[in-house]
């Protein structure tokens, strides 16, 4: 049996060195959620407990460690699609309860620039073969209907405080030297020439159409896991780019690209979005180069390799580039083929999201954004079923939805994990303490948050 407790404490004394005695709770889940009561000092479940040894936690807020960004999910097709299968109320209950000052309070989104495996087809914006002027570019029906509306709605709801940032899988077919958008190819011709040009360009064309619909972004990926477009077999929409390739690529072309437009001359550019054992070499290659660097602001960085890679690549990049924030921009459970894809009310998927936050945040990441916001009870639409979990899956048939523990997880982060947080340092009394984990911060109104999550079992 597996507890799967997470707890939030709340100091909001002036204090800059906190001990807390904190019990461990070696504890069975015994109904559901009690959500969100942010004035009370203990946010946790219902739980039963039993008193097995005290912990002493000592944070010390004079030593701070980086600022916090926030949290958040992605709006894909599959999202839209599935929300579209619910009525109005239902739809707006689910984004206000993410995006909302009643829900989770997530202030990032991440939107794909056009199509992904979560569509129900292969689409660009300008399929025209050779239309290098992009004189055909449009944005499709997919936007206008399963993306724009719920990106303003979230945008609404917070207040125009979300950060949304784009990311590409894919160039369109005629663009790519296999000649389609799935499956491992690079931009045709010469590095730097008329197709790199042209993509270039493509970037800033998609935000100039997204600001006619209303919407603006703080940030872009250059590409999303650049190193799958290696593979020729690769299952769906993905395009090759080497570190090297990705650095001349932004300093002759993109960067320069993206200053020219008012909509994106701020614009947040995030290279690598990709896994961890890319790092910290790919951020060398791209960093080390002024000219390049000058365009950038972070490294994004996916969660699919984290148990095989340790979170130490992530205190070296940092260390490197220290003017340059890491942004962990996606996750999600259920992705290999036998995690057997959605589990309703599954407490270890939650868990490792917990666990996987506190190791990111530990290591300088600024800033955790989760996959698909919802999904269908298939764990899709995917076009080539590749599908997923995601916190909360839409039942169509019964009219209804379902919140997973991943949900409240991400809540103990982003309800009380601020914008603008800070990490401070944080430990136990001795290191005997084997599955219980945390990390604290203190907020821009002074208050002290420590997350803690307890991994133990008892039969």
């Amino acid at each position: 049996d597996n507890p799967h407790i997470i707890l939030v404490l709340l100091e909001t004394s002036a204090t800059t060195v906190w001990s807390v005695c904190v019990t461990r709770l070696i504890a069975m889940i015994s109904s559901p959620l009690v959500i969100f009561e942010q004035d009370k000092q203990y946010y946790t479940t219902h739980v039963k407990t039993v008193v097995d040894e005290s912990i002493l936690l000592t944070l010390d807020s004079r030593t701070t460690y980086q600022k916090m960004l926030g949290f958040g999910g992605a709006f894909t097709d599959a999202v839209g699609i599935v929300l579209q299968s619910l009525p109005k109320s239902l739809q707006n209950t689910i984004i206000e309860g993410y995006y909302g000052p009643n829900g989770l309070q997530y202030t990032i989104g991440r939107v794909p620039i056009a199509s992904t495996d979560f569509s129900t087809h292969e689409y660009s914006y300008a399929d025209t073969p050779g239309d290098f002027s992009l004189s055909n570019f449009s944005l499709t029906i997919e936007d206008w209907e399963y993306k724009i509306p719920y990106i303003i709605q979230a945008q609404k709801l917070s207040q125009n405080s979300t950060k949304f940032f784009a990311s590409p899988w894919s160039a369109p077919a005629w663009m790519k030297t296999n000649g389609h958008m799935k499956g491992g190819g690079r931009l045709r011709g010469k590095e730097g020439g008329e197709y790199y040009q042209t993509w270039a360009s493509y970037f800033v064309r998609f935000f100039e159409e997204y600001h006619k619909n209303g919407v603006d972004f703080w940030g872009v990926t250059v590409q999303n896991e650049p190193t799958s477009g290696l593979n020729p077999e690769y299952g769906w929409q993905t395009m090759y780019f080497s570190a090297s390739m990705e650095r001349d690529f932004i300093k002759d072309l993109l960067g320069p690209a993206l200053k020219s437009s008012p909509y994106t001359k701020d614009i947040h550019l995030m290279i690598n979005d990709d896994q961890r054992y890319t790092l910290p070499e790919w951020a060398d290659t791209v960093l080390d180069d002024p000219e390049a660097a000058k365009y950038i602001a972070g490294v994004a960085v996916h969660w699919y390799e984290d148990e095989e890679v340790p979170a130490v690549v992530l205190t070296t990049t940092h260390d490197r580039h220290p003017d340059y924030f890491i942004l962990a921009t996606e996750a999600c459970n259920g992705f290999m083929p036998w995690q057997g894809e959605p589990i309703l009310g599954d407490w270890e998927r939650a868990e490792t999201y917990v666990d996987d936050i506190i190791e990111d945040v530990a290591n300088w990441v600024v800033g955790w954004v989760d996959w698909n916001i919802c999904l269908d009870m298939q764990g899709g639409p995917n076009w080539v079923r590749n599908f997923v979990d995601a916190p909360i899956i839409v039942n169509a048939e019964k009219q209804e939805y379902y919140k997973q523990p991943m949900c409240y997880a991400l809540g103990h982060f982003s309800k009380f994990v601020r914008p603008d947080s800070h990490r401070i340092l944080s430990k136990f009394d001795s290191t005997s303490h084997s599955g219980v984990k945390q990390i604290a911060f203190t907020t821009p109104d002074d208050r002290r948050v420590v997350v803690l999550i307890n991994t133990n079992s008892v039969s």
